[in-house]
Formats: structure tokens, sequence, C-alpha cells
């Protein structure tokens, strides 16, 4: 890739090499909430480099959803306590029987250091996994240092409905549309302050990076954040794709390319395709596949459907593309077309598809049949609205 290209002096320096080149940890004990993916140029992880440092002490570990270690591969399943056995440091779970750090898990820790991979849609838990631990942090008087990350899949789209009164959840607590256009740093001063959460924050700001990077322009490595987020071109399509979890339709997962899949068992993957290429939706191109999930819905039985290959990423509008494969899949079969029904991470009442979207709204556009175009404009005052609101959090 282009941006692998670079070498590491003209990398984007990420905001944990900025906080672990200056002195501001110097004797402090120190909690981190990371995975395995807070690692730098070079596959150093942070935590290593602050155990290696001399200088801090270790107090404690937190991990968010798949673990520290991000070794539990499935979605809403929770990840134990434990200890760090190089580390003889508490590695506490915040997708646990709790999903915000305790006075317990707190009581060593002097500084708290958040670093991990978002990417870039409203409903990634880790955002939600930061919210928490800033208004714990806010409670219990503990700074708190956010090291910047990239959005992946850039700094300047922003798409969909922002997130509505009432639909609030661990996949969405605050009023943002599905693709932010955000970086996890600016994410975190738009929480703390207009949303509340009233930490004493402070922003290790990266170095070199541009609005307009993908993943693969910043010269850094991907480590797929998350199980099931394995490649860039998943992150590209996530924000769209992810309304797949709430329906009875395969989102890929059990495959190589979850997200990138989409399908069912009683779907024609050709007609599917070719009534999806039909829409002549920018930047993308449906190729007709049949999958078999390993795990998840449709484990062990054939599904048709389509892959998605994006062609042009400035171009591309994931939400929109997400919402259209909704509408031709009910077009195509609506009598097995249906939604997932709860619960749904720690939701017992409401849809799924509804916490995801944000609203009850696009479920009943799709169900009464409005056109493409329709949905997508109704969106438009909340993008708007959402361009102004976070201007002033922008750091780059």
């Amino acid at each position: 890739m282009v941006g692998m290209l670079l070498t590491a002096a003209g990398a984007v320096r990420l905001g944990s090499d900025v906080l672990l080149g200056s002195r501001r940890l110097r004797g402090a004990r120190v909690g981190v909430v990371c995975n395995h993916a807070s690692v730098d140029h070079a596959f150093r992880h942070i935590v290593d480099r602050l155990a290696e440092s001399g200088d801090v002490r270790l107090a404690a570990i937190f991990g968010p959803q798949h673990g520290f270690r991000s070794d539990v591969q499935d979605n809403m399943v929770e990840t134990p306590h434990r200890e760090d056995a190089s580390r003889r440091v508490p590695v506490c779970s915040l997708y646990s029987e709790t999903r915000e750090p305790t006075a317990d898990m707190l009581r060593d820790v002097e500084v708290l250091v958040i670093d991990l991979q978002d990417i870039g849609a409203r409903i990634y838990t880790f955002i939600y996994t930061m919210a928490n631990c800033l208004r714990a942090a806010a409670r219990h008087r503990i700074p708190v240092i956010v090291c910047d990350r990239p959005n992946p899949i850039g700094g300047r789209g922003v798409e969909g409905a922002s997130l509505a009164p009432g639909f609030e959840s661990f996949v969405g607590q605050f009023p943002i549309p599905m693709r932010h256009g955000m970086t996890i740093g600016e994410l975190a001063a738009l929480f703390n302050e207009r949303f509340g959460a009233g930490a004493s924050l402070e922003i290790a700001r990266m170095e070199r990076w541009q609005r307009s990077m993908y993943a693969d322009r910043t010269g850094l490595p991907w480590v797929m954040p998350s199980p099931n987020m394995p490649t860039l071109e998943t992150a590209v399509v996530y924000p769209g794709t992810v309304l797949f979890e709430g329906t009875l339709l395969s989102e890929g997962r059990g495959t190589t390319r979850p997200f990138e899949l989409v399908g069912a068992p009683w779907i024609d993957a050709d007609r599917f395709a070719a009534g999806m290429n039909a829409l002549d939706l920018p930047g993308v191109y449906f190729r007709p596949a049949v999958f078999e999930p390993t795990f998840q819905k449709h484990a062990q039985r054939a599904c048709g459907g389509c892959q998605i290959h994006v062609s042009d990423r400035d171009a591309f509008r994931p939400v929109a593309t997400g919402v259209a494969l909704l509408q031709t899949f009910r077009q195509l079969d609506p009598a097995h077309f249906a939604w997932r029904l709860p619960p749904y991470e720690y939701e017992h009442d409401k849809l799924p598809i509804d916490i995801l979207a944000g609203s009850d709204r696009l479920r009943r556009q799709v169900e009464e049949g409005a056109p493409l175009a329709e949905i997508v404009d109704s969106w438009r005052d909340d993008e708007r609205a959402f361009a102004e609101v976070r201007k002033p959090f922008l750091l780059y």
C-alpha cells in the first residue's frame, strides 16, 4: 500500500509517541485503556513502552470489548478480569459486569491514559468505553490523557442521521451521525465538553496527520482493532453494513471478509448483485458472492449475496449504500426479510436496528418503501448541524 512505503520519519506521529516522548508521566502511577492494536509504527505496544520506560509505574490495564488482547472473537461476549502474568498488574475488563472503571479499579491510578484505535463509526463501542472512563475519572478526580490516533476512513466525511433522544445505548450515547469524521482525541474533547463528561482532559495530539488521509496513507501499520475488522476495506464499508447486525441477514461474520460480504441462504447472488449494480451507486461495485459463515448467523449454510468492492473511496457513501442493500434484500424476498429481536448490546427492549440506526425512523422508512433518495435527504439537516457542532473540536 502507498502509505506503507513511507519511512518511519515520514509517517504520522501518534499521540502515544508524543506523550511518551515527553516527561508528562514521570513518576506517576498510570492506568492504561488499550488493546492489542495500541501499537506504534514499529509494533511496540504502549503497555510495553510504559513498563520499559523506568520512570512510570504501570498500575492497571483496562480492556474494552473483545478484551485487552482482543482474544474474544464474537460480539456481545463479556471478558473476564485477570492479572497480566508478565507485568504483574491487574487487567480490568470494561466489557463485563461493568462498562465503566470502578473505584476499586482506579484505586492505585494517578493518571488514566487512553490509547484505542477507533474506526470512524458512531456505533463502535471503544468510543463509549472512553466516554465511560471520562465520567468515572471526573468523579474520582483522576486526570485523563487521550493519545490521538488517525480516523482510518478519513476526517472529512460526515454521513447519516444523528442519534435521537431515547435511543441511547452502549453502541450510541450521543447525538452524532453514523460516520462522524473525527479522531478519537477530537471525540474525547467533544464528549467531555459538549456532552458533559467533565473530566480533567488532555489530548496528546498527532503530528503529520491530515483529514484527507485514510489509514493506508499514514505510514502506520494496520493492526485490526477488533476481531471482525481485519482490513481497511472492512472499515470503509462498516458504517453502512453494520446495520445488518439489526437484521436476520448475515453481515459476513464467520467469514474472512466480515461486513464486506452480506447475504442470506434464500438469496440468489447473481440476481441480487445485478439489482444493486443497477442502482449505479457512486464509487462501488457489487460482485455476486456465495459464502458460508463458520459461526454466527446462518453458520455452515451457503448464503447468497455480494461482496462490496469500493472503487472510489471519496465518492463512496457507506451509510447510503448500507441502506440500499437493506432495501434490495427486502424487495427481493420480503417474506424472509426480518429485523433481529432484542437483546442486543445490553439493550433488552428496543429493536437492534433502531439503536444501530439511532432511532426508529430508518426502520419505518424501509418498511414503508421510502425511496433511497428520500431517506438520504432526511439526514441532511443532521449532517449540517453536526458539521457545525464538531468545528470547535477539530484539531487538524
